[in-house]
């Protein structure tokens, strides 16, 4: 056993981080963490609490007051949203078409849910009709969906989907943990009731805080289930028969934690919301419009470059989203044992897949601030060097060329 007296301080080595997440933390987000800590109810907390607020309100495109951070990973952002919006026994509708659609089906199932799911074939997305069809088929209380799912680096088309929901009466909730700040997203143009999402993916900040936002309408079910602490209740606060099952993820005393109440529920974890401000503030700053164009023109960039190196690209290409790209393996090459390979002799770090892709594929990411010309062009050189000593036929320099023609296209 290790004498813990002889531990020095955390050095972690050198990496760049290509894969599907997380990705490279923006240096300003990183040095926003090492910012002095205060109270949580300092003047200068709740205004940094209120400026997060409105900044993602900008990320999300999104005129919801309800816009605020769960403190941890972008699963609890997910358990907060589906424990506090469904009920047991309401009827649940999911679109599995990778492996976070079977996570959202299993966290609504976990809510007591009636779950009720369609499947596409992984490397595809749903047409619209398609979730129409089941709507009105299952007549769920919500549909609950991803946009960007890593697993298979599709991103399924929202849009239309809020219009569907409102006529028949649907909530209509979406998990961007990937996707959100490097594609479109637009919470109020398409109709979200909720909506959740991650800092380490194109937010460009280490895994730990979920931004969500809510509509009025979600607003609405979170308060009619709204029960308040004894320990901190006061005369007349409500105490509702079919409060949230967890109270941790309850939605209805988070929202007065953020809110002018400012009613204590949980300590904020302070040096997270410093992070998720700062990954907000530097997309508002770079343009919302401008950081999305960003991660387009990496992501072009990277397809293009193992096109030219020869490689063959997983899944629908149209329904791709910008900042990955699923690699199909070449045949003899050790996939685990190459990627290995490239963050040892490299310092780089490129990502397997799940279920029936792992072995098959690689995914390579461009997110955030490594959505950027020169990580494109040394992860392309890498994978290259890399392949041709697992003796892959692939074409000298024909990544890197491809990316710059890309670049230069798109210039």
């Amino acid at each position: 056993m290790t004498d813990a007296a002889t531990f020095g301080p955390i050095d972690p080595p050198a990496r760049l981080l290509m894969g599907p997440g997380p990705t490279s933390a923006y240096p300003s987000v990183l040095r926003s963490m090492s910012a002095p800590l205060v109270g949580q109810y300092d003047p200068f907390m709740t205004a940094a609490m209120a400026e997060t607020q409105e900044l993602y309100r900008q990320v999300w495109a999104t005129g919801n007051e309800a816009t605020l951070l769960i403190d941890g990973t972008s699963r609890a952002g997910i358990e907060a949203a589906i424990l506090s919006l469904v009920r047991p026994g309401d009827r649940v509708l999911v679109p599995i078409f990778g492996r976070f659609g079977h996570l959202l089906a299993e966290i609504a199932g976990r809510a007591l849910a009636e779950v009720h799911t369609i499947e596409a074939e992984w490397g595809q997305v749903f047409p619209v009709s398609v979730i129409e069809e089941a709507i009105v088929r299952v007549r769920p209380t919500m549909l609950a969906i991803v946009q960007g799912d890593t697993s298979t680096t599709m991103n399924q088309p929202l849009d239309g989907l809020g219009e569907i929901c409102a006529r028949h009466g649907v909530l209509f909730y979406s998990d961007a943990t990937a996707s959100l700040g490097g594609n479109e997203f637009e919470a109020d143009a398409w109709g979200l009731d909720a909506a959740t999402a991650g800092l380490q993916k194109c937010l460009g900040g280490p895994s730990g805080s979920a931004p969500l936002t809510l509509s009025p309408r979600a607003v609405e079910v979170v308060q009619s289930r709204k029960t308040i602490e004894a320990g901190i209740r006061e005369p007349g606060d409500p105490v509702a028969e079919d409060f949230v099952r967890s109270n941790y993820f309850d939605l209805g005393m988070i929202l007065d934690y953020w809110g002018p109440r400012r009613l204590n529920h949980h300590t904020e974890a302070t040096s997270m919301l410093y992070a998720a401000r700062e990954c907000a503030r530097v997309l508002v700053a770079e343009g919302r419009s401008a950081v999305i164009a960003r991660h387009r023109r990496a992501g072009d960039a990277m397809l293009a470059g193992v096109r030219g190196l020869g490689l063959a690209v997983f899944g629908d290409v149209a329904h791709k989203m910008s900042n990955v790209v699923a690699v199909v393996i070449p045949d003899g090459v050790p996939g685990d044992i190459a990627r290995q390979a490239l963050l040892d002799d490299f310092g780089i770090e490129i990502g397997t897949s799940f279920g029936p892709l792992h072995g098959r594929v690689w995914r390579i990411g461009t997110m955030g601030v490594n959505a950027r010309k020169d990580a494109v062009l040394t992860t392309l050189a890498a994978v290259e060097s890399v392949l041709r000593r697992f003796g892959a036929p692939v074409a000298t320099g024909g990544g890197v060329d491809a990316a710059l023609d890309a670049y230069a296209g798109a210039e």
